[in-house]
């Protein structure tokens, strides 16, 4: 009998936790990613509708989809902020899995783009996604489940970097191989992160780090990603083809140039007619420099880093460490997403076709980016978590 009432006891006082959360999220990161998001949709239309006039015969071509699934996105975000962060803990490894599965097929299948040799999307009808997207999810989820229930073997060399590092190791692999080395750089910057801040020894982490550089650069030099070499040589020196692979970093600085301190003028730009290859989609920021100018460019980035700045404020006011570093993986994300974007555009690293959160066209990615953003709100709302 004793026994009973201690087994009852121990289950009793247990956290439970509710299936939709109650209190209020964090107000100043949602009026931060609803501003972002506003600017982006402003900008993405801006830059746009000369190509699809020019294209499609329709100017609102791409704000008409954009804005649409943006606010699918929202109510997404909206219905993933209601619901217990600690229920998403339950799917890490099918998602995982999912996503394993999603990018091993999709190198099997050949190419969904004709004229085009690499494997970076699924396309169904009018819905298309990158399965490169569902892996960024799924790393940071199964990353944040693992360490926050392993956290004191963080420092054991079979927990901290082989086992962790074989399910990043994996996803990585599988994300170059369709060749899209920026989202392996995406990818493998926020497990690394993940691991750091989960206690992962110093050693180690310069090990991880010279380690993928070295698998990098045997990737490019070997053949495996074919254009690595040819865009390192168009970064440093763009005017070596100014017809062909330097092109697009040529008529973007030139873009970033025209538009001086104050820019052109919102809509005002001259390089978007044409100049600037697809101008919505991963440069959509040097039509941003061009209209906004400096001023407008250093604001866009003070927005993305306050924005980045409040998530790691709920990271650390998370109630638990799988709270606290689901945040930091998805607001990293985020950050780093965009910081490399920016470094692109203004040619600070080699052209890896990297976009711009919230800005560069494409509904799917932004829907899921949306719906992970509730996530942390979801978090935010730390207060409703009770236990009986």
């Amino acid at each position: 009998m004793q026994k009973l009432q201690t087994a009852r006891s121990s289950a009793a006082s247990k956290p439970k936790y509710r299936l939709v959360q109650k209190g209020k999220m964090d107000i100043t990161f949602f009026a931060l990613l609803i501003i972002i998001l506003t600017i982006g949709l402003i900008m993405l239309f801006s830059s746009s509708y000369a190509y699809a006039y020019t294209y499609y015969g329709d100017s609102y071509k791409f704000i008409k989809k954009q804005f649409v699934l943006a606010v699918v996105g929202i109510i997404l975000m909206m219905i993933t902020s209601k619901i217990d962060y600690h229920q998403y803990r339950k799917f890490a490894w099918v998602i995982y899995a999912v996503a394993v599965v999603l990018l091993v097929v999709l190198l099997i299948l050949p190419p969904m783009i004709s004229g085009v040799e690499y494997k970076r999307w699924f396309i169904l009808g009018p819905i298309n996604f990158q399965p490169s997207e569902v892996a960024k999810f799924a790393i940071v989820l199964l990353f944040a489940h693992l360490i926050s229930l392993n956290y004191k073997n963080m420092e054991k060399f079979s927990f901290g970097v082989l086992f962790l590092g074989g399910l990043l190791g994996v996803v990585c692999l599988l994300v170059v191989l369709e060749p899209h080395l920026s989202a392996t750089l995406l990818v493998f910057s926020i497990g690394i992160v993940m691991m750091i801040v989960g206690g992962i020894k110093r050693r180690y982490i310069l090990t991880g780090i010279i380690g993928g550089i070295c698998i990098g650069a045997i990737a490019i030099l070997s053949g495996v990603v074919s254009y690595g070499s040819s865009r390192i040589q168009n970064w440093l020196n763009p005017w070596l083809d100014p017809k062909g692979d330097g092109y697009q970093t040529i008529q973007s600085l030139l873009s970033i140039g025209s538009g001086g301190f104050l820019g052109r003028g919102l809509g005002q730009s001259r390089q978007k007619y044409l100049w600037v290859p697809e101008p919505h989609n991963d440069f959509i920021f040097a039509i941003v420099c061009e209209e906004l100018g400096y001023i407008g460019a250093m604001l866009i980035i003070l927005l993305f880093c306050l924005l980045v700045w409040r998530g790691f404020v709920i990271a650390m006011r998370a109630p638990d460490k799988f709270g606290s570093l689901l945040v930091l993986g998805l607001t990293f994300q985020v950050g780093i997403q965009a910081a490399l974007n920016i470094l692109v555009v203004t040619n600070t690293i080699p052209n890896t076709g990297i976009s711009l959160p919230f800005f560069s066209y494409g509904g799917t990615s932004l829907m899921i980016l949306l719906a992970e953003m509730g996530i942390v709100l979801s978090v935010s709302r730390c207060s409703t978590l009770q236990k009986p």
